[in-house]
């Protein structure tokens, strides 16, 4: 902790719910800038806005950052089609409008029957993940499609509690059709990469801070930096107790933070 250099922040459950401030969410943010003097990248599965959306929602709330502060699985998803498949026609499922930020990506139109996608692309779960939407997304796997997921979250937390997202859905779909996604976003050991190339930094520099356990906390310290984990959003006691590892912090919330900095630097 003495030695961080730059702090990376999930977004939805620590900073916001339902993208309402979490309770001094915003004034510790503003400290870990200008006190604290840390650089921070917001990393996000979010998938139904863009980066510059977010941005604008979150300014809009209080945070001070811009769109290139942010980070998001549909960006990374991006980075990763255009390295593996470049060209690749593609199919999309996912709820939201983020186009805007899957530059280079040729997407297939769903009524278009004639072209055959190359690659399955699942983003974030809502009404869009219907039968006809899942099985059409089953039979261009069927029919040798690639399947790049930009998360693995089972659920994440509302205004209405916990609510189902996409990775209950890719669960299906690998099984029937008997393949396995490459994941783009968090836990990937390269999103948290190109969070600390953008601010250039090293692992052992930097502290990850999020509400899950295993796709924000333990995955950030598998790949060398500080985790921290707080018992807000998502967060239950009972996944906390059964989860692979133990963060090296815990709070009770972001708020936290700074104070938890603090006293890391006066050691």
């Amino acid at each position: 902790m003495a030695s961080t250099r730059a702090v990376l922040i999930d977004i939805d459950g620590v900073l916001t719910v339902s993208w309402r401030p979490l309770p001094g969410a915003v004034e510790a943010l503003r400290e870990i800038r200008e006190v604290a003097g840390l650089p921070v990248a917001l990393v996000t599965n979010t998938t139904s806005r863009t980066r510059a959306s977010i941005a604008r929602t979150l300014a809009e709330a209080g945070f001070e950052v811009t769109a290139d502060d942010i980070l998001t699985a549909p960006a990374a998803t991006a980075a990763y089609v255009a390295e593996h498949f470049p060209g690749a026609r593609c199919s999309l499922l996912n709820s939201g409008d983020i186009r805007e930020d899957l530059v280079g990506v040729e997407l297939v139109d769903d009524t278009d029957t004639e072209t055959v996608p190359e690659v399955v692309i699942v983003g974030g779960a809502g009404p869009e993940f219907g039968y006809a939407a899942l099985n059409r997304a089953f039979g261009h796997l069927q029919r040798g499609a690639r399947l790049v997921a930009m998360h693995r979250n089972p659920y994440w937390r509302t205004d209405h509690g916990l609510q189902l997202d996409s990775g209950a859905f890719l669960v299906g779909l690998e099984s029937a059709a008997r393949t396995e996604a490459a994941i783009t976003g968090k836990p990937s050991p390269a999103f948290f990469e190109a969070a600390l190339t953008r601010l250039g930094v090293g692992a052992e520099e930097a502290l990850m801070i999020g509400d899950d356990i295993e796709s924000d906390v333990l995955a950030a310290q598998r790949t060398g930096m500080t985790g921290v984990l707080v018992r807000t959003g998502k967060y239950l006691p009972e996944t906390h107790h059964a989860a692979s590892g133990s963060p090296d912090h815990v709070l009770d919330s972001f708020a936290d933070l700074p104070a938890l900095l603090s006293r890391s630097t006066h050691r």
